[in-house]
C-alpha cells in the first residue's frame, strides 16, 4: 500500500497552501485517495501557516494527522514546531535558503533544498514552493509528474496562465535535490 502523512509549513506568502493544493489534485489526477486540509496562523500573509496532505491507495479516515511521515519546512519555526512530530525514518525537507541550522533528530532523513536560491536565478522567487514540490516528488514519488502538471494548469487559469513554464522549470529545477 502507498501512503504519504505531509505536513507542509511556512510563513504565509511563501506558496505552502498551493504546494499542497497542488500535490492533492495531482494525487487525485493519480486516481488516488487523497485530503487536503489548510491551517492558517492568526495573522494571514507573514503569519504561519501550513497543510496536511494524505495521499493513499485507500479511502482515508481522517485528514487529520497527528504523526506524519514527512514534514516540508519552509521556515525555522515550521522546522522546530513539526520535526518533533515526524515518524522515525520519516522525511524532512527543509528550505536550506532559510534554515540555517540542523534538525536535532538523527532518526530521519534529510532533504536540503536551496529553494529560494533556485527561485531567484529562475528568476522569480515566488517559485520556491514548486522547486519545494519538486524536491518532494523526487524524495517520495508520491505523485507523477505528469499529474502535477496536470495540476498546474487546473489551478492556473486565465492571467496566472502565463506562470505555467516558470512553475514547470521551478518543480524540474527541485527535482535535482535528493535525500543527504
Amino acid at each position: 500500500m502507498s501512503y504519504h502523512g505531509l505536513i507542509a509549513a511556512g510563513f504565509g506568502g511563501q506558496g505552502v497552501m498551493l504546494f499542497g493544493q497542488i500535490i492533492s489534485l495531482a494525487a487525485m489526477i493519480d486516481g488516488k485517495y487523497t485530503t487536503w486540509l489548510p491551517s492558517y496562523g492568526p495573522e494571514m500573509r507573514g503569519g504561519t501557516a501550513n497543510c496536511t496532505v494524505i495521499i493513499s491507495d485507500e479511502y482515508i479516515a481522517s485528514p487529520v494527522l497527528d504523526e506524519p511521515n514527512e514534514v516540508a519546512a519552509f521556515n525555522i519555526p515550521s522546522m522546530i514546531k513539526f520535526e518533533k512530530t515526524l515518524k522515525e525514518n520519516g522525511l524532512l525537507l527543509i528550505n536550506s535558503s532559510v534554515i540555517d541550522r540542523k534538525p536535532e533528530r538523527k532518526d530521519i532523513q534529510l532533504v536540503k533544498v536551496p529553494a529560494n536560491e533556485i527561485a531567484d536565478e529562475l528568476g522569480n522567487l515566488k517559485v520556491l514552493n514548486m522547486v519545494m514540490l519538486g524536491a518532494y516528488l523526487k524524495a517520495t514519488q508520491a505523485v507523477s509528474f505528469e499529474a502535477v502538471e496536470e495540476a498546474l494548469k487546473e489551478k492556473l487559469t486565465g492571467k496566472k496562465g502565463k506562470l505555467l513554464e516558470i512553475n514547470l522549470k521551478a518543480i524540474k529545477a527541485g527535482m535535482k535535490e535528493t535525500v543527504k
